[in-house]
């Protein structure tokens, strides 16, 4: 499994916290369990998030010019 960007950690990192928040003052819950559902929620939306985020492509060879193109190997 590839090691994840930087651009996921953050907007995995970023989408955890702010949904916690979002989800805790949305229900205004006091009690141990609904908070501890809360906080699991939010770690599977941010890992859902991080994982969709799309990873940056490998670059590509240079493609080769005309004359490397045209270049035929000569016998010894």
């Amino acid at each position: 499994m590839p090691r994840p960007t930087v651009a996921q950690l953050a907007y995995g990192s970023c989408t955890v916290v702010l949904s916690t928040l979002a989800m805790l003052l949305l229900s205004q819950t006091s009690s141990g369990v609904a908070i501890t559902v809360i906080a699991l929620a939010a770690l599977a939306l941010g890992l859902l998030v991080a994982m969709t985020v799309p990873t940056p492509r490998p670059a590509e060879a240079p493609a080769k010019t005309a004359a490397e193109k045209e270049r035929v190997p000569t016998a010894l």
